[in-house]
């Protein structure tokens, strides 16, 4: 605390003699004081990270900076900080050579970011099509998923730090999810204000009675809220204590999960539970659980069960929304994936096209699966599929080996990427803001070595969530 504070200080002072606004002044010194605190102790990256995203991820670029999301400004923060830390020590010390070591997982991850940006934009040139600045920003969208989780490798090394990790990631999905259920209930100004900074394109267009949050999607929500809901399961189950809170948090992931309005949040659910159950060995306890949960949740929160079911299709009762995204895919996208052998190389990274009609001007591929082939073809098709054989494998032998803080993180992990394997079947799961960047940081902490662990008292028995 004393160096947060000399450092913004003295930023702030020199800022301000410098002739600089006191905000942008006050915005320097807190960079400043960041830089010097992860610097001394790394374990601070992740804990902001983790802690700042759930809050953040929903403000789109351009409206709080200039160039990017304030999220995107906080990663890229930090990663400078981990990076100044390893040019000041300027050795490769015990702390650092777990985080650098590549490994299967990150391979799998690199080959999936480089059928997503190198590939499609080397087929691009060759075929002569142009560049545009979207696509280079859609082709950087998985090396920022392989940053965050570089970030949180980097900086996460003990059991305990892993169990610090997972409370900071519930204190924040839960009050991001709380926002999201008053906001489908239409309690107060929560509406209005999420409209104001939250919605997409700064265009004002959050769907009412949904919970967006301040992750700025729905499907964002369910996603977060569903694999919150793993990690809080998942602690209950191993023996965590503090079980009053975890129940807490588990009846507001439910509700929020809900809240979001999305019927493919209630596969996600299911899945999850099953996740859960199957890798820790019990079914009975986490099935019985979700279905008390769901019942609850459903009476809890009519208003947005109701709307949800007033826009079925009468004539195939599927939701309205799933037969507009199939006819959006049918007009829009499958029919160039099928010329010109584009479904073989991918078209470009950009993952929309223009559509005057609605309100926003672009209509997005709302199926994972298409916006693989899209992107990068059939490699990057193969890619997604070597990247899920490869982690889940992985985080699963943790998840049964381990009863701590690093096991239940492995649980996290482990529903994490099954939900999202299943969801891909709608939309982009692997890439969505909020629930991508928390399946990549549970990803990294369920690699935590017990071998680098400064904490061994911990290690092999049930960790309190605090």
């Amino acid at each position: 605390m004393p160096i947060l504070l000399l450092a913004g200080g003295i930023a702030l002072t020199a800022g301000t003699a410098a002739g600089l606004a006191p905000v942008p002044a006050l915005a320097g010194g807190f960079a400043a004081a960041v830089l010097c605190a992860v610097a001394i102790r790394p374990s601070l990256a992740a804990y902001i990270l983790l802690g700042t995203t759930p809050l953040l991820v929903g403000i789109d670029r351009g409206r709080a900076l200039p160039v990017l999301r304030p999220s995107e400004a906080v990663a890229l923060l930090l990663a400078a900080a981990l990076a100044l830390r390893f040019v000041i020590t300027r050795r490769v010390s015990s702390h650092a050579r777990g985080a650098v070591g590549l490994t299967r997982i990150d391979a799998a991850i690199i080959l999936l970011a480089v059928t997503s940006s190198v590939l499609p934009l080397t087929w691009m040139a060759v075929r002569g099509r142009s560049i545009t600045h979207e696509d280079i920003l859609y082709a950087l969208v998985l090396w920022k998923f392989y940053g965050i989780f570089l970030i949180v490798r980097f900086s996460v090394r003990t059991n305990r730090q892993v169990s610090r990790s997972l409370v900071i990631i519930l204190a924040a999905s839960a009050l991001a999810g709380c926002i999201g259920i008053l906001q489908s209930l239409g309690v107060g100004g929560v509406s209005g204000l999420l409209d104001r900074y939250y919605s997409p394109l700064g265009q004002g267009v959050l769907t009412s009675g949904r919970a967006s949050s301040t992750l700025g999607s729905s499907f964002s929500v369910a996603d977060v809220m569903t694999y919150c809901l793993a990690i809080a399961t998942a602690w209950l189950l191993q023996g965590g204590r503090h079980r009053v809170v975890l129940y807490a948090l588990s009846v507001v992931c439910v509700l929020a999960t809900v809240a979001s309005g999305e019927f493919s949040a209630l596969i996600g659910l299911a899945v999850a539970a099953f996740s859960v159950g199957f890798v820790l060995r019990r079914f009975g306890r986490t099935l019985l659980g979700a279905a008390i949960g769901a019942v609850g949740a459903i009476i809890v929160l009519q208003p947005v069960i109701q709307a949800r079911l007033a826009g079925l299709d009468p004539n195939s009762g599927l939701p309205a929304s799933w037969a507009d995204r199939l006819s959006n895919l049918r007009t829009f996208f499958w029919p160039q994936l099928r010329g010109d052998y584009n479904w073989l190389t991918g078209v470009r990274p950009t993952a929309q096209l223009p559509d005057p009609s609605l309100r926003l001007g672009f209509v997005w591929i709302e199926s994972g699966h298409t916006w693989l082939l899209w992107t990068g073809g059939v490699a990057m098709l193969i890619a997604f599929f070597v990247f899920l054989g490869v982690a889940i494998p992985a985080v699963a032998r943790v998840a049964r080996r381990r009863s701590d803080a690093v096991g239940v993180a492995a649980v996290g992990s482990f529903t994490s990427l099954l939900v999202m394997a299943v969801l891909m079947t709608f939309d982009p799961h692997l890439t969505l803001r909020g629930g991508a960047d928390l399946s990549f940081s549970l990803l990294a902490l369920a690699l935590v070595d017990q071998h680098l662990s400064t904490d061994r008292r911990v290690a092999g028995r049930p960790q309190k969530p605090g």
